[in-house]
């Protein structure tokens, strides 16, 4: 299946680093955002680092003809980001999220840890194909089991995994099934926390070059606030 695709990174309104980084390798069909924590030293550098390393070795299993394990190349990362953070910041580590879309054939295959976000849009409706790895999800899903939980607003968005923590890291890559007229976004939280689902999905509707449409996304990602750095990455799907 061929595909067309855009990537932008924008620094916000706000902060003064642009702490995403994005992978768009056309030649590999993988893509990827990485989100630098804040509130940690090193975030750019935790993001760049975990990119870096899917990159690469994505590249190392295409050379051999081998089968993209992305579940591994996040392990990989994982290990990269801690032992950068032992070097870089041994008190408090790094941290960054990291989310990927790769595709084989006409399957979509998506990993994710942390809360930026893979999306497919299709026939006009939107799916979120990732979890958030937040607090806020996690007392939520507490909360349909029944259970009593308080959730502190001031910490709803506090990441429960990253790239970077010391803990056996559990990665699962879901496959779904793609057709043409697809399209795929993987961005930062930079545009989820400005723009909700209707809004993403409404700019998706657009026809246009994936260039206008992400650079759009992003626009009004600027337009409510800019809070933070906005960055994404769109695949559209072509006929053969």
């Amino acid at each position: 299946m061929p595909l067309t695709t855009a990537a932008q990174t924008d620094i916000g309104l706000v902060r003064s680093e642009n702490e995403d980084r994005l992978l768009c390798a056309d030649d590999l069909r993988l893509y990827a955002v990485a989100d630098g924590i804040g509130g940690l030293p090193g975030g750019a550098e935790a993001a760049q680092l975990a990119v870096t390393t899917l990159l690469r070795h994505a590249r190392d299993a295409a050379e051999r003809g081998e089968f993209l394990d992305l579940a591994r190349c996040f392990q990989l990362a994982n290990d990269e980001v801690i032992q950068l953070g032992q070097r870089f910041a041994p008190d408090t580590g790094l941290g960054t999220t990291l989310t990927a879309a790769h595709f084989l054939g006409d399957v979509l295959r998506v990993a994710s840890v942390g809360d930026s976000r893979c999306y497919l849009f299709r026939e006009s409706r939107l799916k979120l194909l990732t979890i958030d790895d937040t607090l806020e999800h996690e007392v939520n899903v507490r909360r349909a089991r029944g259970e009593d939980v308080y959730l502190d607003e001031r910490h709803r968005n506090a990441l429960t995994r990253c790239i970077g923590q010391p803990m056996p890291l559990e990665v699962q890559v879901s496959h779904y099934p793609l057709q043409t007229g697809d399209r795929v976004l993987v961005c930062s939280d930079g545009i989820t926390r400005m723009l909700n689902d209707s809004a993403i999905a409404r700019r998706l509707g657009q026809t246009g070059e994936p260039s206008i449409v992400l650079g759009t996304i992003i626009a009004d990602a600027l337009a409510k606030g800019g809070a933070d750095n906005a960055t994404g990455v769109l695949i559209d799907c072509l006929a053969d």
